[in-house]
């Protein structure tokens, strides 16, 4: 086990798409479309689940065959369409929970599409995890958002 600890730690990504807002809104809101963008590489084996509502859940499961099991487990706390995610989540690694965050996604009109300004503000537990990661990992996320947006 490693020392307990924990380092907290907030970062913001601003990605701009070429559509509107109302569609990159619905790429985190249709479960069918986020699970399209939304999750690991294609080799893990995973489940998603939501419920896009205030108090509703979210969660996601993966990782390689065989290997250690990724899982996020979150709640929206604040909807507003076309305009604003707010969802708490932690993150775990097998049983093992690695972090604890507040994750806001903000969509505004930016020219002929849409401006998506994510923060995050996390508390990453016990050296498994830091902001540095989690960032890239989001940033890859977001990739993966602008594939489907295009496609």
């Amino acid at each position: 086990m490693n020392k307990r600890s924990v380092t907290n730690a907030t970062f913001v990504i601003e990605r701009d798409y070429m559509t509107a807002p109302a569609k990159v809104f619905a790429a985190f809101a249709d479960p069918r479309k986020k699970a399209k963008w939304f999750g690991g590489p294609p080799d893990w084996n995973g489940e998603h689940k939501m419920d896009f509502r205030v108090g509703g859940k979210e969660t996601s499961t993966g990782g390689p065959p065989g290997g250690v099991v990724h899982k996020m487990s979150g709640e929206y706390w604040d909807i507003v369409e076309n305009e604003r995610i707010v969802m708490a989540y932690e993150m775990h690694l097998d049983a093992t929970r690695i972090s604890v965050s507040l994750g806001t996604t903000e969509i505004k009109p930016h020219g002929a599409g849409a401006k998506l300004i994510y923060t995050e503000q996390g508390a990453y537990l016990d050296g498994y995890d830091d902001a540095g990661q989690r960032e890239e990992g989001t940033q890859e996320l977001f990739n993966q958002l602008d594939a489907f947006l295009q496609s």
